[in-house]
């Protein structure tokens, strides 16, 4: 299920890869992402203030977000995420195809 909008976010791929894809998406006010799934984990870093409103099929839940602030997710995640501000919004999605690629300290 995904909300009733015409207005889609903007997504520009800016890598894409065998290890990651990250993405930069644009949200007009009210624009939307449209139902997907999430098959690799994934971090989400603002560069806008905004409004995420998040509809899982079930439910819609706002969080309302400050530029520079991050959130992760593992795989299997279904949703439409929405600008639920009333100003232009934008993060950049990192997705991890290879998770055990990735090295930490």
């Amino acid at each position: 299920m995904a909300f009733v909008c015409n207005i889609p976010a903007v997504p520009t791929t800016q890598r894409d890869d065998d290890d990651m894809r990250i993405t930069r998406w644009d949200f007009a006010p009210g624009a939307v992402t449209g139902w997907h799934t999430h098959g690799w984990p994934y971090f989400v870093v603002m560069l806008t203030d905004g409004v995420l409103r998040l509809h899982d099929g079930t439910n819609v839940t706002e969080r309302p977000m400050k530029a520079g602030e991050a959130y992760a997710r593992d795989s299997g995640a279904q949703h439409d995420v929405m600008n639920g501000a009333d100003h232009p919004m934008a993060f950049i999605e990192i997705e991890l195809k290879r998770p055990q690629a990735v090295r930490f300290p």
